[in-house]
């Protein structure tokens, strides 16, 4: 289903939409472990399945945010325990030969097969836009070589940094072609890496890369959604930059400068606390959070209310009825 022209619909009459990215409440709903839902495509979209039935309210469905996928399938190592989304473990690159010598995988490698089928899965089986993900040039760069080092290779090493990115472009485009023909609304592509960048930097080893994504995938049946959670502000210019039909801002951002800062014909979405708020909150709190969010943004037609980033495991499923109903009071009042 196309998510532009549905989007439109629902802000025609200037009522706010909700679009959190959360899937792990879904793998809850079915009694599945985490571990059960990224290994599995047909668990991972039973999941965002069955949270969609719970909480029809959202806009969009969303798949998991797991940035380990792509790190997976060149080679990296993964820690993976039953109940924790996958994180790298340990550096697979450490110079210029490392990298020179690297391939780029097929999309038969590791657990993609299995985001896909789910991305397909859900594609076909629920009738609203279902957003993918996938994570960003710069920030797989970083899985592969080392965050701190790529942060220095950029300055000390930037032949090998830039070579590293060519082939982490390559795979990630090819695997965003991949999601599109599964017949999902568009991706969420994650690069919180890049907010460690300064708006320069962010620029030349970020954007240009993810510009080049999007404009081979994105029209008007594929929507793509860039998130930068590490962004305080500083690399905003930078993020639209790219093209992209849609910013998701994390919660260290402010929210209204954001809004004041991106054209008023792009989506942009955030950024409440995902663990601060919707884990850790009562309730009411989550309410009262919500609120003063969407009245803090009321003046701007683009904005989607949303997480700051991926909810974790354990959210209070009463925390997300709260902002359910935070946002079904506001528009009430529009």
């Amino acid at each position: 289903m196309e998510l532009s022209q549905y989007i439109k619909d629902k802000l025609v009459s200037e009522k706010r939409v909700a679009m959190p990215i959360m899937t792990h409440p879904g793998i809850e709903l079915l009694g599945k472990r985490v571990q059960d839902a990224v290994t599995n495509g047909e668990i991972h979209y039973h999941a965002i399945r069955a949270l969609n039935e719970c909480f029809p309210q959202s806009v969009a469905c969303t798949t998991i945010m797991d940035l380990t996928v792509e790190a997976e399938a060149f080679g990296a190592q993964l820690s993976m325990s039953s109940n924790e989304v996958p994180s790298v473990s340990g550096r697979l690159l450490a110079g210029y030969a490392d990298v020179e010598a690297l391939q780029v995988p097929s999309l038969e490698s590791g657990r993609v097969p299995q985001y896909l089928q789910a991305d397909r899965l859900a594609a076909k089986g629920i009738d609203k836009p279902v957003l993918a993900g996938c994570i960003g040039p710069y920030s797989l760069a970083g899985r592969l070589y080392d965050m701190t080092e790529i942060m220095m290779a950029i300055y000390t090493e930037p032949e090998t940094a830039r070579l590293l990115l060519e082939k982490c472009t390559e795979f990630i485009l090819r695997y965003c072609l991949a999601i599109k023909e599964t017949g999902v609304a568009g991706v969420i592509m994650a690069e919180p890496a890049a907010g460690l960048l300064s708006n320069e930097d962010c620029l030349q080893y970020s954007s240009v890369y993810v510009k080049r994504i999007i404009d081979a995938v994105q029209d008007d049946s594929f929507t793509v959604i860039l998130h930068n959670c590490g962004n305080t502000g500083h690399c905003t210019p930078a993020m639209l930059a790219t093209g992209a039909q849609g910013y998701h801002f994390g919660n260290k951002a402010d929210m209204f400068a954001a809004l004041r800062e991106c054209p008023s014909d792009v989506w942009v979405m955030g950024n409440l606390d995902p663990v601060g708020v919707f884990r850790m909150l009562t309730p009411e709190e989550v309410f009262a959070q919500t609120e003063e969010l969407l009245s803090r943004t009321g003046g701007y037609a683009n904005f989607i209310v949303s997480t700051g980033c991926d909810t974790p495991p354990e959210v209070p499923f009463d925390n997300i009825q709260a902002f359910y109903l935070a946002v079904e009071k506001y528009n009430k009042g529009r």
